[in-house]
């Protein structure tokens, strides 16, 4: 059969210089950042249905059109001919997703679509209401419901009464049916890592915690499961073999929940010799001083938590179950091993005040991670917020309901970003503070004395801690010391070689030596040419030779650094970039793609600038 997944755009997208779509386009006060940079990454859920119906003998595109115009969109479905489209519906893209079912029901009357994801999942029965082109919704966890109704559409079987799913009954009627059983054992399920090139990795399903703002349960069902450490690491050596940047982003909701596993994980990936960077985010209540060591030690360059607030009052308020002291405690622990910390931050959740928020600033003062990013409370379909905005639990400080779930439907808005209950004076005072201060933000710059003290607690022998301490030695312009270092990681086995010969490229320019920075230039683009900061220095080093910039003396500009950051090309089907010219011819397996050298994704584009709308009653 053929099934074609697709990432919808958020709304309809004009081409530059032309008109827009009006009520069907972008919000009024949209601007550009509003998206999250993450937004466009194919959501992880579409490459596991995809590898489902691959290993099932389907034949399988997906397509991430986040980013594509509304007439690019009409052109590739106008192309794209298959049986079954599946779409994948987040709050920010919901619009489109309607958008996208409209034009497949029109110019494909027969074929089947089907919608799923978090946004879709608590409004099933609303997405038929108000979407009469969709046929089902998947709501929950959508593998084995996926392929039960793939079987059925090949034998001619109607799609009804399959559990996990919403349909349309007889008549107008709407029809929920009963909710599939969890998957028991997740190794049953085939990894999407055999079949797509991705670098977003999930080891585990669901959060055993209820925060208010927060949908996994509603998602995934109550509790915990996660893959086996032999089916994580077999899946992460396949496309490590793959991927042009050996970096991994793990995206578990809270990956360190069973904190055995993650170690007997960790020890794994030194066991097999598996030399590649990676991040992952968790809670600091899931943490320990041994954890930590072996993350870094199996290559664990970036830890995100889930901080939210450093009021202690507004984090009892939105059930996060830690305290200010544990984040303070497990940041002190991550940084000791030079894991860079992430702290991931909210305002205008429940109870929030300017006095709340100025503990939070100064929270972040003493706690020191090396970097933050705030983000506006959304209210999202599922969550405890959104249910209690709806109707309030019995004693709430909510005094009556001021959410009807249709805004969803009408609204024109990206997300729902608006405080819980905030008055209209400390909504003005977040909003001056996040106009100034969104995006990612760095607070702690290690130098030589930290870096040589993290050397000390993991060992000569790892080459990360050498390459860090290179890197600040050169910083502090030490340049011999800088090129021992940098030199030792590349012979412990750094796994980036081409960021370890742009450091040294660097080294030799600051002594005046501009052959053997474009030598090592050279020998960079020839081991490991697709970072992106070895990209950059190589385009402004040409570009300076060219224009005459040495002959007339102008200053050089290079950066050294070696952050964990994707090369986040727009490559489909990851990134929403140029899809191949047979994109409308079908196999078994998926087409290769080409690699497009188009948007990169830097560190500083992180986060949403999109702030709290002002509370309004919107029943």
């Amino acid at each position: 059969m053929r099934i074609a997944l697709l990432y919808p755009p958020p709304w309809k997208i004009a081409e530059p210089g032309h008109a827009g779509y009006g009520d069907e386009g972008p919000p009024l006060d949209f601007q550009p950042r509003d998206l999250d940079a993450d937004f466009y990454q194919t959501p992880y859920g579409l490459f596991s249905l995809g590898a489902q119906g691959l290993r099932a003998g389907h034949s399988v595109k997906v397509l991430n059109l986040s980013s594509f115009t509304w007439p690019k969109v009409e052109e590739v479905l106008g192309r794209l001919d298959a049986e079954v489209y599946g779409l994948s519906c987040w709050t920010a893209n919901r619009r489109g997703v309607g958008y996208v079912a409209a034009l497949i029901k029109k110019l494909r009357p027969q074929a089947t679509v089907i919608v799923g994801g978090p946004h879709a999942t608590p409004l099933a029965e609303d997405m038929l209401r108000h979407h009469p082109d969709i046929d089902l919704v998947c709501y929950g966890e959508s593998d084995a419901t996926f392929l039960e109704i793939l079987k059925r559409k090949g034998e001619g079987l109607p799609l009804t009464g399959i559990e996990s799913t919403v349909y349309r009954g007889d008549g107008s009627a709407i029809v929920r049916a009963d909710e599939r059983a969890q998957y028991k054992n997740l190794d049953d399920l085939a990894s999407p890592q055999d079949y797509f090139d991705t670098h977003i990795l999930m080891t585990s399903r669901g959060c055993p915690w209820a925060c208010t703002f927060c949908g996994a349960e509603t998602s995934w069902g109550r509790g915990f499961r996660s893959n086996s450490v032999d089916y994580v690491v077999t899946a992460m050596a396949k496309v490590l073999e793959r991927l042009p940047v050996k970096m991994v982003q793990i995206k578990d909701d809270t990956f360190t929940t069973h904190k055995k596993r993650v170690l007997e994980l960790c020890k794994e990936i030194r066991k097999r010799n598996l030399r590649f960077f990676w991040s992952c985010d968790t809670r600091v209540d899931l943490l320990n001083d041994e954890l930590l060591r072996e993350m870094r030690l199996a290559g664990c360059q970036r830890l995100s938590l889930g901080v939210e607030s450093g009021s202690q009052r507004i984090l009892d308020a939105i059930d996060k179950k830690i305290t200010v002291a544990e984040i303070e405690e497990s940041t002190r622990l991550a940084k000791k091993y030079g894991i860079k910390v992430r702290h991931y931050m909210m305002l205008g959740n429940r109870g929030e005040t300017r006095a709340s928020f100025e503990e939070t600033l100064a929270f972040l003062q003493r706690a020191r991670p090396h970097e933050y990013v705030f983000s506006c409370l959304s209210i999202y379909p599922g969550t405890r917020d959104f249910y209690d905005a709806e109707v309030p639990a019995e004693g709430s400080k909510t005094e009556k309901r001021w959410l009807d779930r249709n805004v969803y439907f009408t609204g024109a808005f990206q997300e729902l970003k608006t405080p819980f209950d905030a008055s209209p004076e400390d909504t003005a005072f977040l909003n001056a503070w996040f106009q100034k201060n969104s995006g990612l933000r760095t607070l702690q710059h290690d130098g030589v004395p930290e870096y040589q003290a993290i050397l000390e607690a993991l060992g000569e022998e790892y080459h990360a801690a050498h390459m860090d301490l290179g890197a600040a030695h050169y910083h502090a312009g030490a340049f011999d010391l800088a090129e021992h270092h940098v030199k030792k990681a590349l012979e412990l086995g750094y796994p980036l070689p081409g960021l370890v010969y742009n450091h040294l490229a660097c080294i030799a320019k600051a002594r005046g030596d501009l052959d053997a920075m474009m030598d090592l230039f050279s020998t960079a683009a020839k081991v490991d040419p697709q970072h992106f900061v070895l990209i950059q220095n190589v385009q402004r080093a040409r570009k300076w030779f060219k224009e005459g910039g040495y002959a007339r003396k102008e200053p050089l500009e290079l950066e050294v650094r070696h952050d964990f950051q994707l090369l986040e090309r727009t490559a489909q089907p990851s990134l929403p970039g140029p899809l191949p010219d047979d994109y409308d011819v079908w196999s078994a397996a998926p087409a290769p793609y080409e690699p497009a050298p188009a948007f990169v994704k830097t560190p500083e584009q992180e986060g949403s600038t999109a702030e709290l709308r002002t509370r309004l009653r919107i029943l």
